[in-house]
């Protein structure tokens, strides 16, 4: 959970600042700064308009060059299945020819020995083959899968067919429009009709290459050999907070794309909403800002409902406030009900106040369950935010090599000062936190 925190909100604290108006008797002045973990910034003035800018500082360029055009990641993933290891080895090395993402198709429960007996008629595996409705769990999921053009899809060959957990795979996720290539491993049985067989599984606007059968034998130069030989779709690799000018949108950090202009609802009444929204979307704005604290989340969703622009076309940002917190989970239900929407785009916490660690903890609970796509914060000061990441901050100094000795009275942050072991920063996420290096000392005396 750590990870996540770390990787949404390390963009947030190098990236922009805009000022931002506030409401309600414990908002911030008008001049406050405004941060957003998805490269997104949104000030609110009086006129009621809204403007994106990105605060390049150039003292900071040397050193953050490489951090600062960090790709999101490939068009393409190798997505495998396997038991042995034989399936791994040609799927890491599919990785390496195409630069792709790679990710492990995990049971959620291991297939054991006993399990994968194929002398035994009842073990598990011949069960589930012999089972065309058996659908295995997975542990886990693709996270931003829309990013993808292309997919390997790996597996060993079980009775001439892929295990039943592929059939699992592809059904948890659109892939419409996506291009898939089989490929599998067996000491004897090719490829067969083991993919042919999976189409079914898939939307008919999927494209299936033909796919490779490769032995335990197998090299990595046959791999590289076969990769070569295919004509791949070719993809433009975007990167994060890279404002396309032609699509009028923003790749964030979550895989998806924001419109980089749109209408900000704040002091709108409920006529005002319905009015300003449906001029919005007739003059091709897709946009769409509002807030628990501004009163109008019904209206907003009840325009968006009676337009014509389907509803994946708009991108819809509410943001939940420090009176929320303490039941962030339940108020994300709130703004769904109330909008009448089955997503929401993006969710912010609307200032930093008690309990926002766990409010932001629910807004990632809130992304696994489909709920909401992407988060963030709005209107943190850097301040704030080291406060908020210090478990982030502990791990950087402790791979830094610097002995760390937090100091707490609370027994719950005494624990969580301890658990530094089980996520890691990667290089550039180290850079990018070397880069707010102001030269000041942090002693109080």
């Amino acid at each position: 959970m750590k990870r996540w925190i770390a990787l949404a909100l390390l963009v947030c604290m190098i990236s922009m600042l805009a000022a931002c108006s506030s409401e309600g008797a414990e908002s911030s002045s008008d001049s406050e700064s405004s941060t957003i973990s998805t490269t997104y910034s949104q000030p609110e003035t009086e006129s009621k308009t809204e403007e994106i800018d990105a605060d390049t500082s150039e003292e900071n360029d040397s050193e953050t060059a490489d951090s600062d055009n960090f790709s999101s990641g490939s068009n393409i993933l190798v997505a495998y299945f396997s038991c042995t290891g034989t399936t791994e080895q040609i799927a890491m090395w599919i990785e390496e020819q195409t630069e792709a993402d790679i990710y492990e198709i995990v049971p959620e429960t291991p297939y054991t020995e006993d399990d994968l007996n194929y002398n035994n008629s009842s073990s598990r595996a011949n069960q589930e083959q012999s089972d065309s409705s058996a659908r295995p769990a997975i542990s886990g999921n693709v996270e931003n899968i829309e990013q993808y053009d292309v997919i390997f899809l790996g597996y060993p060959i079980w009775h001439g067919q892929a295990p039943r957990i592929i059939s699992t795979f592809l059904e948890s996720y659109d892939l419409s429009d996506v291009t898939i290539i089989p490929f599998c491993t067996s000491h004897s049985s090719g490829i067969g009709s083991s993919a042919e067989n999976l189409h079914s599984l898939c939307a008919d606007t999927v494209t299936w290459m033909e796919g490779r059968r490769f032995s335990r034998d197998a090299t990595e130069n046959d791999v590289v050999e076969w990769v070569e030989s295919l004509e791949l779709p070719e993809s433009e690799v975007r990167t994060v907070g890279e404002f396309d000018f032609e699509t009028k949108t923003v790749l964030l950090n979550s895989g998806y794309e924001m419109p980089i202009m749109g209408l900000g609802t704040y002091s709108l009444t409920d006529e005002e909403c319905a009015v300003s929204i449906a001029a919005l979307l007739e003059a091709g704005g897709r946009l769409i800002d509002t807030a628990y604290m501004y009163g109008n989340e019904a209206a907003v969703g009840q325009a968006i409902r009676d337009s014509d622009v389907p509803r994946e076309e708009i991108f819809v940002i509410t943001k939940l406030y420090p009176s929320q917190f303490d039941h962030a989970a339940e108020a994300i239900d709130e703004a769904l009900e109330k909008m009448g929407l089955d997503y929401i785009d993006m969710i912010l916490l609307h200032h930093p106040g008690d309990g926002d660690v766990e409010a932001y903890l629910a807004l990632e609970q809130a992304v696994a369950d489909g709920k909401v796509r992407s988060i963030g914060l709005s209107n943190w000061y850097v301040e704030e935010l080291e406060e908020f990441l210090p478990q982030v901050i502990l791990r950087w100094n402790l791979q830094k090599g610097v002995v760390v000795i937090p100091g707490s009275s609370d027994p719950d942050h005494i624990r969580e000062n301890l658990d530094l072991f089980d996520f890691e920063l990667t290089d550039e996420e180290m850079v990018q936190i070397n880069a707010l290096d102001r030269n000041e000392k942090h002693d109080w005396y």
